[in-house]
């Protein structure tokens, strides 16, 4: 008998047995039966499965788990952009955003030429001015003593330059250049026949009309007083509907005067003091210190550079201007033409203090004022950014290969410009000697940065402030660069 007879062990199917006379050989091991068989459900049968109640309260669930996830993503986004702290946009006014540029039409003069040749010459480089991002001319030394707008009984000669005036200001409201008519040392009193503030208000009253924006009074000047002020800014108010005029006034005293800052727009300042003697590196560096510790905010400071700078700290100050809260006002000094054909080879000098042709030097400054224009005018941290004096140390060679010890080198100078998650870091080095920042400088700012600009505009790509190397009389712009580790 088999093994498996009868055996419903593995491998035989449910009730299969041997039949008697069958052969063992030829009985099947596995009996098909009829399994279930899948196939899909019909459209009928999906509408009557789906609309049963466990698939009604899958999907409602399933529906508002959906929305519960979204609102909560939602009200989640909302207040993360509510509580971030932002920026204040500062709304700045058209002096706040302008650079002024200082002109005086008898530096444009020919040479053996009339007064007019001076105005003519100026309305021709207006385009100049304006590719420089200039918005407002300070024109200067247009009265004298003898030359006073403030007379009631005019001469041929004030009739002549009121009308070259007005030529100057059609062509500079073409350009969108302001005027603002610099009056500092002019005899405002007018006649003795007629009242003052009758005489002052009719000519005030009279280059407003003609499109003047604004003027300039020194605060040394005789007529200069707050009483002047209230009144003078009583009659800019009604010329200030379309678009506002402003005053200012000119800080030349070493003491400076009483000043009500509601009644002033701008305080022309200067960096250095208004000394006769000639100011050392020292003396030059105390100054900018003073100026970067000590903040008004209640003005608004146009910086001028002075009395007349050291060719080596030209470029310096002029970083210096641009990037200083505040409005800059450049002194015009004969480099403002950009097309004019400078034929080096012919100066008498052949090479100016610095040691490099003067064409090349002429160059390189306007160069520097360009970009430093086009810097101001697009980052919203150098035009109206927070202000953040640093205190830096820094080691000059001299004192590496010195046996002795020498004093410690005056600290280069710097401060921070930022707005927003920008950071802007400017340095500068007054002295004579090579100076390399200490890697102590300020830990808690960014280590790296791209250069925006220098005095030699010869820096260019990404830096280690840590280092950095300032050469002689050196100014530098870093754009700070937050780094992720």
């Amino acid at each position: 008998m088999p093994l498996n007879a009868g055996d419903g062990g593995y491998g035989a199917a449910p009730g299969a047995r041997l039949v008697a006379g069958e052969d063992s050989e030829s009985a099947p091991l596995l009996v098909a039966r009829d399994p279930y068989q899948w196939k899909p459900l019909t459209s009928e049968e999906l509408e009557v499965a789906a609309g049963g109640p466990g698939w009604k309260k899958m999907r409602c669930y399933l529906i508002a788990v959906f929305w519960f996830v979204w609102l909560a993503m939602l009200a989640g986004s909302v207040t993360v952009v509510v509580m971030t702290p932002r920026p204040v946009v500062t709304s700045l006014t058209w002096w706040q955003k302008s650079l002024f540029y200082q002109v005086q039409p008898s530096r444009f003069m020919v040479k053996d030429a009339d007064e007019s040749s001076g105005f003519r010459a100026l309305c021709e480089q207006l385009a100049d001015f304006k590719a420089l991002s200039a918005g407002a001319l300070i024109l200067q030394g247009v009265f004298g003593d003898t030359l006073s707008p403030f007379r009631p009984t005019p001469t041929d000669k004030f009739r002549a330059s009121v009308a070259q005036i007005q030529h100057l200001l059609t062509d500079s409201n073409k350009l969108g250049l302001k005027v603002v008519l610099d009056i500092c040392d002019v005899n405002v009193t007018g006649d003795a026949d007629e009242p003052y503030n009758r005489s002052t208000s009719h000519a005030l009253q009279f280059w407003l009309e003609q499109g003047v924006a604004g003027f300039a009074i020194c605060d040394t000047d005789a007529a200069y007083s707050e009483e002047t002020l209230l009144e003078w800014r009583s009659l800019l108010k009604k010329f200030s509907d379309e678009e506002e005029r402003i005053l200012v006034v000119r800080q030349t005293g070493r003491i400076r005067s009483p000043l009500n800052a509601t009644l002033v727009d701008v305080v022309m300042r200067s960096i250095l003091p208004s000394s006769p003697q000639h100011l050392s590196a020292s003396d030059v560096r105390d100054a900018i210190e003073t100026h970067l510790q000590t903040r008004e905010e209640d003005i608004w400071i146009g910086w001028t550079a002075g009395r007349k700078v050291p060719q080596e700290l030209e470029k310096l100050l002029l970083v210096l201007m641009m990037t200083l809260p505040g409005s800059p006002a450049v002194q015009y000094n004969g480099d403002i033409d950009q097309t004019q054909s400078i034929d080096i080879s012919s100066s008498s000098h052949g090479m100016n203090e610095t040691g490099s042709p003067p064409g090349k030097a002429r160059r390189s400054s306007l160069a520097l004022l360009t970009s430093l224009s086009n810097s101001r005018s697009r980052e919203e941290a150098l035009l109206f950014g927070s202000f953040f004096s640093l205190s830096f140390s820094s080691l000059s060679n001299s004192s590496f290969n010195s046996s002795s010890s020498p004093p410690p080198p005056p600290p280069i100078l710097a401060f921070l410009r930022s707005w927003s998650c920008v950071q802007f870091a400017v340095l500068l080095n007054v002295g004579p000697e090579l100076r390399a920042v200490d890697p102590a400088w300020a830990s808690s700012l960014p280590d790296t940065g791209m250069f925006v600009a220098s005095t030699e505009m010869d820096r260019l790509g990404s830096t280690t402030l840590n280092e950095l190397h300032l050469r002689p009389y050196e100014a530098v712009i870093i754009k700070l660069l937050e780094t992720r580790s």
